[in-house]
């Protein structure tokens, strides 16, 4: 592992421990050139399946596009960096579970907009103006009232 202060290949583990339900391993390390410590994170590596775009490209599963767009939904939300790691962990597990060499990334990001409305609200509204491509403020206002229909049918059936 490359030292991120000097750059020496040169380092030890200092401590491994496991995340909770043991997908990730931490390990704290330091270099032997320079004695910074740095932190580095282990995931095991699983084939998933490409991802079929709209317009018949085929493209890589990239957890971090992933994670990156769900941050930007969730910016300025009391929403933690695990809860979406969790969330994405669970996509990640509904792609291996099906079993597909292929699968359509509109399929996927049904997945997300089901889910999101149960990690954040307005997570899901900011996702969903961006994944759904609004054309004007009436579509976006039909989606707040599906949001709130599904959230008080919920609530009835709940309670």
């Amino acid at each position: 592992m490359k030292c991120p202060y000097c750059g020496d290949l040169e380092n030890k583990v200092i401590d491994s421990r496991l995340n909770k339900d043991s997908t990730i391993t931490r390990r704290r390390r330091e270099c032997l050139s320079c004695d910074q410590r740095f932190t580095t994170y282990e995931r095991l590596e699983v084939m998933m399946p490409m991802l079929v775009k709209k317009d018949g490209r085929r493209e890589a599963w990239d957890r971090q596009k992933l994670t990156v767009g769900l941050e930007k939904a969730c910016e300025k939300r009391p929403i933690s960096r695990d809860a979406i790691d969790r969330f994405v962990d669970d996509i990640e597990h509904k792609l291996q579970d099906i079993g597909a060499k292929e699968v359509a990334s509109s399929e996927v990001g049904q997945w997300v907009m089901a889910g999101l409305p149960q990690l954040d609200e307005v997570a899901y509204v900011r996702f969903a103006s961006v994944y759904r491509q609004f054309k004007d403020v009436n579509e976006f206002m039909d989606e707040l009232k599906t949001l709130l229909a599904t959230r008080d049918e919920e609530k009835k059936n709940g309670a």
